[in-house]
């Protein structure tokens, strides 16, 4: 019996110092009377499962894929002038930020995580089969689509379907443009799939909005609701986190809040102005520019202020 000691004694400390499993370190949410279990409101029998299941570690713990976070645009000088070229072909602002939601879940990668960095809210991408496959089914039926999920989801999370049935719902198409279109709906969610590594269904990764993987949460079992909405509450605080250091680091490099007479916004830098024209850059590289006027009064009086620093004249 005693030669078994030492194994057991190795075992033991591997799980104290590592985790259970390997699963990395949770730094706990602080606790209050009124919040027991910490400002996510989880209990941690909510928060640790097996890793075949998926569990919420801290933000960059759990990359296995190399996704590379959204590309941060090279210090710029503010350039008040009258440039030769007036750089045609840039978006107006407007444009971008008149984009609608086609429903509770985006259908294109590029416009969830665009609406993912200006929101500053995690992006939860589910890989489904919603034809083939009974647990995707069973997911939709006891969580996805219930409406207390929906309404926090709703204020909490963008949100990404990538469904290998790539159902076409257009009756306007005959049917050779549906093959079509199904076609080349198939081979972009398999470029997604495969860069993320996904290799079953129902599987969903979040991401924070600076495009950093903070969860992945694999497979599903009826009855599982619960525990699974537990852990991606958890998931969605941890990506919080990450981004208010993200964008605290990014405001040290001249991006601001800008916001239209509407209301809509996005986080940017100015990157030039010339005659009531102001061009912006976003954190992905997502270039736009408007009229001053288009602006809110707090972002003209900014830019009253920047052109008399500059000793800018009309």
């Amino acid at each position: 019996m005693k030669r078994f000691l030492p194994w057991i004694l190795v075992f033991s400390l591997t799980l104290s110092s590592c985790g259970w499993l390997g699963l990395g370190k949770i730094k706990a949410p602080e606790k209050t009377p009124e919040k027991p279990f910490g400002d996510t409101d989880i209990p941690p029998w909510l928060r640790q499962k097996g890793a075949d299941s998926g569990t919420p570690i801290t933000a960059g713990g759990n990359i296995t894929a190399k996704i590379t976070p959204a590309q941060i645009t090279p210090e710029e000088d503010i350039v008040y002038t009258d440039p030769d070229d007036p750089e045609g072909g840039i978006p107006e602002l407007a444009t971008l930020l008149s984009e609608t939601k086609r429903g509770p879940w985006e259908e294109s990668e590029t416009i969830a995580k665009r609406r993912s960095a200006r929101e500053g809210k995690p992006l939860l991408i589910w890989f489904t089969d919603s034809q083939s496959s009974p647990m995707c089914k069973a997911l939709t039926q006891e969580l996805f689509s219930t409406n207390d999920f929906g309404n926090w989801a709703t204020e909490k999370l963008v949100r990404l379907k990538i469904d290998a049935a790539a159902i076409i719902k257009d009756e306007t198409l005959d049917l050779g443009s549906k093959e079509d279109r199904r076609s080349r709906i198939i081979t972009y969610n398999k470029a997604i799939k495969d860069r993320y590594k996904v290799l079953g269904y129902p599987s969903l990764i979040m991401l924070s909005p600076s495009g950093e993987v903070v969860g992945r949460y694999r497979g599903y079992k009826r009855g599982e609701s619960q525990l699974l909405w537990g852990q991606l509450k958890h998931g969605e605080a941890v990506s919080t986190h990450s981004y208010e250091e993200w964008r605290t680091g990014l405001e040290k490099r001249n991006y601001r809040e800008w916001q239209d007479r509407k209301g809509r916004k996005i986080f940017a830098k100015l990157t030039s102005y010339s005659k009531g024209k102001v061009t912006f850059i976003e954190p992905d590289g997502t270039r736009s520019q408007t009229q001053e006027n288009n602006l809110s009064d707090n972002d003209r009086a900014w830019l009253t202020e920047q052109k008399k620093l500059h000793n800018y004249k009309e």
